[in-house]
């Protein structure tokens, strides 16, 4: 056999095994010592192996990262996504070019071991097409090492931002890969009319869906349950995700499960990045009734907040903290959703560590999952296509 052999892996299931590459694709797994024929191989030296990491929600064209500080303003009277963005349209006039801040970003989360991921990118009235624009130019320069999926998002609404619809529409035929929206009911106030348009265009291209929802309670819920409504009217079950999701995190235990058996029957995907300063919805709950829970850093530095260290594993760390998972299965399931979970609401084909799939994986300083999710190694070899691209917290050229 030709191409590499990474020997003395550790799986997730604790087997020491060789793993054959080739055309980076994997093309076998043997125990260790097997002695696989190959040309090349790769000591891995006992270290837990496992799949890149999946980034399912991220702005590659608002980070600041990389770039100067910029202080955070906090909104004049509780959390106001009107505000926030009016504060993002100012701070991101005296940024850095944005090509420049979205490399930044790439270089950090690559080097955390993410080789999937899911960009919003903003395209509404405000905006036109100039954003996308620059990160489809970003994703081309990136192509050999990290998969990205990039979703038309209407930052400033659909509704009442100016040329929007026609806007979105574009966006899939200029490279965009999904169509988003923001907030149907608080922002353009309009929960028909704004769905009117993201499922318009997801038909017409027959491309999937990546809606914002911030809105909290019964509000929140409301809309879910209108999604939840199209998305099995017009047959996109398994094509839809909802980001954030706020509301779910704010019902009654018995109207969360009810509403959760309703997502999976919808088969919709919700995405939280378990963030501090909200509720979010009831991982173990939603996981327990069937629903497809995934996650993101969402903003790194940028007119949202200032954390983010663009590293999945901490956020699945972050998501068992919040979620009170202390058992080995639970913290199995913080790190399944930056995994397996991504992969599954990002559909992406030949995932993960098996004969056949693509040979995009990271190494961790740990001897088992739950270990990792705790201990958050950051000594990292980061392979796509069985190339090593990353090592130490550094993106190689």
């Amino acid at each position: 056999m030709t191409g590499t052999v990474f020997i003395n892996a550790r799986l997730v299931d604790g087997r020491l095994v060789d793993i054959a590459v080739d055309s980076g694709r994997i093309a076998a797994i043997e125990p260790a010592g097997s002695a696989i024929a190959s040309s090349a191989s790769v000591d891995i030296a006992g270290a837990l192996l496992v799949p890149g990491f999946v980034e399912g929600h991220i702005h590659l064209d608002t980070s600041f990262y990389g770039d100067k500080w910029i202080p955070h303003r906090p909104c004049t009277n509780g959390f106001d996504v009107h505000e926030r963005v009016t504060f993002q349209a100012e701070n991101m006039a005296n940024a850095a070019p944005m090509a420049e801040r979205a490399r930044n970003q790439l270089d950090l989360c690559i080097a955390n071991g993410t080789l999937q991921m899911r960009s919003h990118v903003m395209v509404d009235g405000s905006v036109g097409l100039k954003s996308l624009e620059t990160i489809l130019d970003v994703r081309e320069e990136y192509r050999d090492i990290i998969d990205i999926q990039l979703v038309a998002f209407p930052q400033s609404g659909i509704l009442k931002s100016p040329d929007t619809p026609l806007l979105l529409d574009e966006a899939i035929g200029l490279g965009a890969d999904l169509v988003g929206g923001l907030d149907p009911a608080s922002f353009d106030r309009d929960v028909t009319g704004h769905l009117n348009v993201v499922f318009g265009v997801a038909e017409k291209h027959g491309v999937d869906i990546d809606i914002h929802l911030h809105d909290t309670g019964t509000l929140g819920a409301f809309t879910i349950e209108e999604i939840c409504a199209r998305t099995v009217a017009l047959g996109m079950q398994g094509h839809v995700a909802v980001s954030h999701a706020y509301g779910l995190g704010d019902l009654a235990p018995d109207a969360a499960r009810k509403i959760a058996a309703l997502i999976a029957r919808s088969g919709v995907a919700i995405m939280t990045n378990a963030p501090g300063a909200n509720n979010f919805p009831p991982v173990a709950l939603l996981r327990s009734e069937g629903v497809t829970v995934f996650s993101g850093s969402d903003n790194i530095r940028d007119s949202w907040w200032p954390y983010g260290d663009g590293d999945m594993l901490r956020r699945a760390e972050i998501i068992g903290y919040r979620s009170g998972f202390y058992t080995d299965a639970e913290l199995a399931a913080a790190f399944d959703i930056v995994t397996a979970a991504g992969a599954k609401a990002l559909r992406l084909e030949g995932y993960g560590i098996e004969v056949g799939a693509r040979a995009d994986f990271t190494t961790l300083d740990a001897e088992h999952v739950p270990q990792a999710v705790v201990g958050v190694p950051k000594n990292r070899r980061v392979y796509k296509a069985g190339r090593l691209v990353a090592e130490n917290g550094k993106v190689l050229r």
